[in-house]
């Protein structure tokens, strides 16, 4: 028997009422009867020790009499085992059960395909012109989302607290977007005040979630990048946070009014028709920022993201989302998973198919590229599923997690790197430039969602920054942080408060606005008195006209149509040109050419050769108008169409578009502005669309040499078909002859 000392059983503290226990052979019983061994009594107030140990020991009450205690013989060589009552039991300690989770696989590989899809489009909108609508894939999500929080909260308390659902909201949205507009501003005050031009109602609609509102009335628009916004990304986010504000309350009432499903389905159902309806209704092809960033007219994503919600609203689905379905038959799995399969194939073919400049894609391709998002969403959430597993692969999970900060930051990065050191669209070095901007992005989102988003979701904002436990460099760290943050905001303050009111573009274009005018009043253009050229047949455009003037003209015999980028490069064709005559104003688009000559026509402000830009804005939405406005001016004048330079989609297609019109013309010519800026992209303002000084003087430089060319082309060309109406004509006079 072992020493009290180095039995466990033994308490050292009190006296043991431990019973020692004979061996004996195996198989035989004792001798006698052995007596029970009595104690003497123990002090008052002190329990009898047990054989249980220490930490297994049951607090007494009352001092405890043991009673005798008898012993079965035990087998030969096996010790006696230490007897512990049941009631004494130690438990049997359990891991604690791991609360139920909310996630629901597979949707950050759809938050990935959508910050992906807008991060490409705004990289290269020629190669992905449809790209924007990873946009509405977003609010398909969040619509799915929000309203499943708001049903799981619901159905788990009975209530909705409206409170703590917006300050979630902010906790989730308001950290990254904060830092950014600190940190972005101060950038673009170092880097090129142009871009802080317009920064004050930026911010504003960015802090009070009106940016969408706030740019429509302004005039700004999304597709057309003739100025650079920082904030410009801004839009969809404002839409969400209006969503965020009004739809709880839509909800509640929602649930309250109408206890069944598809009852409670038929706001959404009906938010979703109008808003689809109004989009395509509204839709203006000179305008299309009204319909695109407008709530009502973009809300039919969220709500049919709520449809999807209400679907899969049963209370065990909402409350644990990992709780598998009841099974279904092999089949009908097979016929869920190809759904899926072909629902995200034609999404990508949407967006590699769509373009901003086509009707079809406002009326009907943005509400069905939605309702397809939805569907999308539908067969992720059924159990099994392949594409929520593969929306679980390493890397698209990680991107999803992300995409927030990523859709934030990339776009401000993109336009200061693009200020910072400009490269013609789509060559080597753009590209290189492209992918250090993605990188830097990724840097930022990291930094920004490891140690700012995640700790104030999380922990909130006090909490995350008030860690009086912390180590005293983590609490160091965090008062330069918050001293930084103070600074930076001072910065922001000083930059919105000295950004300047119109950009370089915009001044160079007021001047020569107003320079214009100064110089018509001054010299009026003498009325016409050659009547307006009658239409050309078609079998005769590539026949020159007998009454064309193919000599090289002068200045004043030159006449420039188009929008802003001849107004802003005037100086440069005064240069160039000398008495050369504008018919020039911005925002101008191939709609209202035709408009335009008739009147300068009527006025006899049009001369015999003509350079005409437009399509800045929108590009060449309509050939035909291209070809009633060569129609108007007639054969009997030499025409220039210049083509389009700028990051817009549209530039590809609407240079092919003037490049086809020009060969179909003998007195029509190409001018390849395209292909100069390319080569030399330093020519160009901060919104790499309008000519600075030097691309103004430049572009003077390049009208003045087509010109030029052409002259001396259709002088040989003329020359040359006059040759051959002789010779056609010879064989006539012989026979007369």
């Amino acid at each position: 028997m072992e020493s009290p000392e180095t039995n466990p059983v033994f308490n050292k503290n009190h006296r043991s009422t431990a019973i020692p226990v004979a061996k004996f052979p195996a198989g035989k019983p004792p001798a006698a009867h052995i007596p029970p061994v009595h104690h003497p009594p123990l002090p008052a107030r002190k329990p009898l020790a047990s054989h249980i140990p220490p930490v297994h020991q049951p607090a007494a009450k009352h001092p405890v009499n043991t009673p005798s205690v008898h012993h079965p013989p035990l087998p030969a060589g096996k010790p006696a085992a230490t007897h512990i009552p049941p009631a004494h039991q130690p438990a049997v300690k359990h891991p604690p059960a791991k609360p139920k989770s909310h996630y629901i696989p597979g949707l950050d590989g759809l938050r990935a395909l959508a910050v992906i899809s807008v991060i490409t489009y705004h990289l290269h909108p020629s190669g992905f012109p449809g790209g924007f609508l990873g946009v509405d894939i977003f609010f398909v999500l969040s619509g799915f989302l929000i309203t499943t929080l708001l049903l799981r909260e619901l159905s788990k308390t009975g209530k909705v607290s409206l409170g703590h659902f917006w300050l979630r909201r902010a906790r989730r949205l308001l950290p990254a977007l904060l830092v950014l507009i600190i940190t972005v501003v101060p950038a673009a005050f170092l880097v090129n005040r142009d871009l802080l031009v317009g920064i004050g109602r930026q911010v504003l609609g960015a802090l009070t979630f009106s940016t969408n509102w706030l740019e429509i009335a302004h005039g700004s628009s999304y597709f057309a990048a003739t100025t650079p916004i920082l904030f410009k990304n801004f839009w969809s986010l404002a839409i969400e946070e209006q969503f965020y504000l009004f739809w709880p309350l839509i909800f509640l009432a929602c649930v309250t009014l109408f206890k069944r499903r598809w009852m409670r389905m038929l706001i959404p159902v009906a938010m979703a028709g109008t808003s689809a309806f109004l989009m395509g209704y509204l839709f203006d092809p000179d305008n299309t920022t009204r319909v695109y960033y407008g709530t009502d007219t973009h809300l039919f994503g969220l709500a049919l993201g709520i449809c999807v919600a209400f679907l899969w609203s049963s209370r065990d689905l909402v409350q644990n989302p990992d709780s598998a379905a009841k099974s279904s038959g092999k089949f009908r799995k097979f016929l869920v998973q190809l759904l899926g399969f072909i629902c995200l194939a034609a999404l990508i073919a949407a967006m590699l198919l769509l373009t901003d400049a086509s009707p079809y894609t406002f009326r009907e391709g943005i509400a069905g590229c939605s309702l397809v998002v939805a569907l999308l969403i539908w067969c992720i959430l059924k159990p099994g599923s392949l594409l929520a597993r593969l929306g679980e692969l390493r890397l698209l999970k990680y991107i999803g997690t992300r995409s927030y900060g990523l859709y934030l930051w990339h776009w401000p990065i993109l336009i200061i790197a693009g200020a910072l050191y400009p490269t013609a669209v789509e060559s080597a070095l753009y590209w290189v430039r492209s992918v250090l901007c993605v990188l830097i992005t990724v840097l930022i989102c990291e930094l920004s969602y490891r140690f700012l988003e995640t700790p104030v979701r999380k922990r909130g904002f006090r909490k995350a920054f008030s860690r009086p436990q912390a180590p005293i460099w983590q609490r160091l760290i965090q008062v330069v942080a918050v001293l930084l943050a103070l600074a930076l905001t001072g910065v922001t303050g000083l930059a919105i408060a000295k950004a300047p009111s119109k950009s370089q573009t915009q001044l160079a274009i007021e001047q020569a606005q107003k320079q214009d005018k100064e110089e018509t009043k001054k010299t009026p253009t003498p009325k016409p008195t050659t009547p307006e050229p009658e239409p050309t047949p078609e079998d005769d455009r590539l026949v020159l006209s007998k009454n064309l003037d193919t000599s090289n003209p002068s200045g004043e015999e030159i006449t420039a149509i188009g929008d802003s980028i001849i107004s802003a490069a005037s100086g440069g064709f005064d240069k160039a040109m000398p008495g050369i005559n504008f018919l020039a104003k911005p925002n101008r688009q191939w709609g209202i050419a035709s408009e335009i000559i008739s009147e300068g026509l009527a006025a006899g402000e049009i001369r015999r050769t003509v350079v005409i830009s437009y399509g800045t804005n929108a590009g060449v939405y309509d050939a035909e108008l291209v070809h009633q406005a060569i129609k108007q001016l007639g054969p009997d004048r030499m025409i220039l169409l210049v083509n389009l330079y700028s990051p817009s989609t549209f530039v590809p297609e609407s240079n092919q578009i003037l490049a086809d019109i020009a060969n179909q013309y003998a007195n029509v010519k190409l001018i390849d502005w395209n292909q100069a800026v390319s080569q030399h992209p330093e020519w160009l303002h901060v919104d790499q669309t309008h000519p600075n000084m030097t691309g103004a003087v430049k572009m003077g430089e390049l009208v003045r040499a087509n010109i030029d060319e052409m002259s001396a082309e259709l002088t040989a060309l003329k020359a040359k078909q006059k040759k051959q109406r002789e010779r056609a004509s010879a064989p006539h006079s012989r026979k007369k002859r």
